[in-house]
């Protein structure tokens, strides 16, 4: 799908909370300034979490809480990782994720053990006429596992 504003990633993260529920793993793959971090503050919206969503780059992970008794979006950003799921370890995630969305920026290859059912959503700048344009993007979902195989599933995106 086209995603044409940050505007718009904020409301497609809105969008896909409402698809969401506790346990469920989502992996962001994109390039820096893709739009992984905007995704997510809508994600955040959308659940009725605690916080500013920022990115977590520096602190690796950040905990919201949720304001309306949903579930808490843990927020986690892969990128200086180096190694698989054994250096993902000192997080807790594997804790964490039965009673909170997970997000992971840059987790393609590394946390994927997680969990069996996951979203894989990947953004990449558009390209129109040979240049890049500024604020559009393409995103891909792909749901991974029983959970997202039901047909259907991500029909609302």
């Amino acid at each position: 799908m086209t995603v044409g504003s940050p505007e718009a990633m904020q409301e497609l993260g809105r969008t896909l909370a409402g698809l969401l529920r506790p346990g469920d793993l989502v992996l962001l793959t994109g390039e820096l300034g893709a739009g992984k971090t905007t995704l997510t503050r809508g994600l955040g919206e959308g659940l009725g979490v605690r916080g500013a969503v920022t990115s977590p780059t520096f602190v690796i992970a950040r905990v919201h809480p949720s304001l309306r008794g949903g579930p808490a979006l843990v927020h986690v950003d892969a990128y200086r990782l180096g190694g698989g799921l054994d250096e993902m370890e000192d997080l807790d995630l594997d804790v964490s994720l039965p009673e909170s969305v997970v997000v992971v920026e840059w987790g393609d290859g590394k946390v994927e053990e997680l969990s069996d059912d996951r979203l894989h959503v990947v953004i990449a700048r558009a390209v129109g006429h040979e240049e890049v344009l500024d604020d559009v993007r393409e995103v891909s979902v792909r749901g991974i596992g029983a959970r997202w195989s039901v047909p259907g599933a991500l029909a609302s995106l």
